[in-house]
């Protein structure tokens, strides 16, 4: 089984389910999974107590931004080190299984 990301009926992310990695509900899609040509980085970042500071993307899909809407660890601390460079999505992207 698969799992991808959606959002507009546009595929922004797929990787098979073993390859992913689900933290506190979030499913992190390996970096290599992800179509970068629409991700647009984000000023914004937030602080995890344990996982340490996210970085942000916009998603840029045929002209329309949705803004802040995927995030990743690119220093995780320790604990979170399996994270690194894998990005969730939030914000509207549905997460399904194909």
């Amino acid at each position: 089984m698969a799992l991808r990301a959606v959002w507009r009926d546009f595929v922004i992310a797929e990787a098979d389910d073993g390859d992913v990695k689900v933290v506190e509900g979030n499913v992190y899609f390996p970096p290599e999974a992800v179509n970068r040509d629409v991700l647009v980085e984000s000023s914004r970042h937030s602080q995890c107590y344990w996982k340490g500071r996210a970085s942000y993307y916009h998603l840029d899909i045929d002209g329309t931004q949705l803004a802040d809407a995927a995030w990743y660890y690119p220093k995780p601390w320790p604990l979170a080190r399996k994270l690194k460079d894998h990005v969730a999505f939030w914000r509207g992207v549905r997460v399904e299984s194909v």
